[in-house]
């Protein structure tokens, strides 16, 4: 940390790179994390040969997981080059296609890389040369993978929603230089009861005036383990953040046409992102409301 605070230009150029680095590994568990879950499903279910699943090319081994086997061509399952797989520049190098068949890389690959870097920037500035960033930048990327993942298969892995749990827990019982990072053991244990709770009763609820399910459990659980990380101080400005900007993207969505009033729309991405304001710049936020002229 030392280094840091001498060089601040050190601890941007630093997170920056990591950055990058950290969104092509996101990349890789956006990709592979629902197919590995949908080959253990498979495979644990007696009637697996009624329901064919065919994973692709590169997916098709023995083994299968985010570290191997290499990273492949999602078309044409041909490992790519170690040139080819340097964040951004190899994707406008090869100008958005595999360098061995052609095929269209998903523009995801970059954006995801580059807003990686930016998140990492940003928890940088706000924080700066300390072991709050350390572990904010743990929290923004795990996020990150969530809200992408969300977005691609309606789908919040419990493989990164309890971890992201448990580390909130974790880093609330361990105090650095004698003070919690973010919340307090006794904040972050009500914040992950009362984040949970919040939304399986608004759950329940709405299941029973509609008898429709208008969310998942991966909700239920990320909610928590934004409660463990911010305390429950902090939830209500998640809740009203992520519900402002889910209702205003979903009422544009059915007024432009892009999505129909029955169609499901994931709260995964809207929750990762309130938190993830919370987290920054929470404290700020809740002052600024309460001083507010009603």
């Amino acid at each position: 940390m030392e280094v840091f605070e001498i060089w601040p230009a050190a601890l941007f150029l630093a997170c920056g790179v990591l950055g990058l680095v950290a969104g092509s590994f996101l990349n890789v568990v956006v990709w592979r994390l629902p197919i590995m879950m949908e080959i253990a499903w498979r495979r644990q279910r007696t009637e697996a040969e009624e329901h064919p699943f065919s994973p692709p090319p590169h997916a098709a081994g023995s083994t299968f997981n985010l570290w191997w086997p290499r990273s492949a061509c999602p078309s044409c399952g041909e490992r790519i080059a170690a040139r080819h797989n340097i964040p951004v520049l190899s994707y406008l190098w090869l100008k958005g296609r595999c360098a061995h068949c052609g095929g269209a890389v998903s523009l995801r690959y970059p954006v995801v890389e580059v807003f990686a870097a930016v998140a990492g920037l940003t928890v940088a500035w706000v924080f700066g040369p300390s072991w709050h960033t350390v572990a904010a930048l743990a929290f923004t990327w795990t996020l990150v993978a969530l809200a992408v993942i969300d977005l691609e298969h309606q789908l919040l892995p419990d493989s990164l929603t309890l971890p992201l749990l448990w580390g909130g827990l974790l880093l609330a019982l361990v105090p650095v230089d004698g003070a919690p990072l973010f919340a307090s053991l006794g904040d972050s244990v009500i914040g992950a009861a009362a984040g949970y709770l919040s939304l399986w009763i608004v759950y329940q609820l709405f299941r029973l005036v509609t008898g429709k399910e208008g969310m998942g459990y991966g909700d239920f659980k990320l909610l928590a383990a934004l409660g463990a990380w911010l305390g429950w101080q902090l939830l209500p400005l998640v809740i009203v953040l992520s519900a402002a900007a889910g209702s205003i993207v979903g009422i544009f969505l059915i007024a432009s046409g892009r999505r129909s009033q029955d169609a499901a729309l994931p709260f995964g991405p809207y929750l990762a992102a309130a938190g993830w304001i919370a987290l920054l710049w929470g404290t700020e936020l809740t002052n600024v409301y309460r001083h507010l002229p009603l």
